[in-house]
């Protein structure tokens, strides 16, 4: 008996350290990290409460006390892309009729660098027949491997590259004035392009892809990526739409914060985690894998598909584009002084001169 109980303190403590740390606005991976296993650390609890109830061991109220806030907490950020929640993203209303001309359809898919089966992602795309592919870390190879979708896809712009931060990105639609940029760390590139759909309404399409959270290094890397596109956007008189595999889970504060100054949409929000990270292991998995979208556009449908032998599963989306905007909830207003971190943020990453985090890693089977 005095095993167990030492063994459910000892998980209980993990739990209390893992719900605390995350509360920290700090901006390293050891501490952003701690966002991510939400939905786990979650059941750890119900299982932890329900062994405590049972075994009764001494101190147990304390301990069911600690579980219940801790249970609680996790509850409030993850509960609101549970279908309980008031959505952000809006359907299309009745009056607002699903046109071809007037929708644009996505996948965002990272491939996996090191992922040799190429016919997998072309089989999945010409079953899909999406309007725009986002394939991510796409080396040289793989922009080979892709190379028969040009029949389908005439406008593509790629930029392979060795690190695990490669872009291709294959169009039914022209990419106007579309380039890569690399907005924070150097080679860590990402997309900016102008869509015009056949009813000849335009929107300005984002695709990122910014470095992971490691516990070895700070997260301003990605976070100032972040928050970068974010002014972008804010700034751009086009409706835009912003995806990718922004390496954080829709719930931390770094994509909260990126909402706020975007004001883009999370269609998620009241409708599911749709976990896209880690195809490989799924106890442990996260919705890596996003796209928010100006008010003006309407979800018309989003999944996450089949395997692709990638560690991370594609997400698809459909969206209408109309001529006004319209939400349910909508994000905060960022604050000035929050404002201010992030453009000092930005600042501070332009300046480091640094290799990007994890490019050693995709080598790796």
């Amino acid at each position: 008996m005095l095993v167990i109980s030492i063994t459910l303190w000892v998980l209980t403590a993990c739990v209390v350290f893992m719900t605390v740390v995350p509360m920290s606005r700090v901006s390293h991976g050891f501490i952003r990290a701690a966002d991510f296993p939400r939905q786990q650390l979650l059941v750890l609890v119900v299982v932890l409460l329900g062994f405590a109830g049972w075994l009764n061991p001494a101190g147990w109220m304390w301990m069911m006390g600690l579980l219940a806030l801790c249970g609680l907490n996790q509850g409030f950020y993850i509960g609101r892309y549970l279908p309980i929640w008031h959505v952000q993203s809006l359907r299309p209303r009745v009056n607002e009729a699903i046109e071809a001309g007037h929708t644009v359809s996505l996948i965002a898919a990272n491939v996996k660098k090191s992922n040799r089966e190429y016919h997998r992602l072309i089989q999945l795309v010409r079953k899909i027949e999406p309007d725009i592919l986002m394939a991510l870390e796409t080396d040289a190879d793989w922009v080979e491997g892709l190379a028969s979708l040009a029949d389908t896809y005439p406008h593509v712009m790629t930029q392979p590259q060795d690190n695990g931060y490669g872009m291709a990105v294959y169009s039914k639609y022209p990419l106007e004035l579309a380039a890569f940029r690399t907005l924070v760390v150097d080679d860590v590139p990402s997309l900016r392009a102008r869509v015009t759909l056949p009813s000849g309404q335009s929107f300005r399409l984002y695709v990122l892809h910014p470095e992971p959270p490691v516990p070895f290094q700070n997260t301003e890397g990605r976070d100032a990526e972040l928050g970068a596109a974010g002014i972008e956007v804010r700034d751009d008189p086009l409706p835009a739409i912003v995806a990718g595999d922004m390496n954080d889970v829709a719930w931390s504060i770094t994509t909260k914060r990126f909402q706020n100054v975007s004001g883009l949409l999370d269609p998620r929000v009241g409708r599911g985690f749709f976990n896209t990270f880690s195809a490989r292991m799924p106890l442990m998995r996260w919705p890596l894998d996003h796209l928010f979208h100006d008010a003006q556009f309407r979800l018309v449908e989003m999944k996450r598909l089949e395997d692709i032998n990638s560690d991370h599963f594609p997400m698809y989306f459909k969206l209408l584009l109309t001529p006004r905007e319209e939400a349910e909830t909508r994000p905060e207003e960022i604050e000035e002084e929050e404002m201010e971190e992030v453009e000092d943020m930005i600042a501070r990453e332009k300046k480091s001169n640094r290799e990007a985090i994890g490019s050693e890693w995709e080598d790796e089977a």
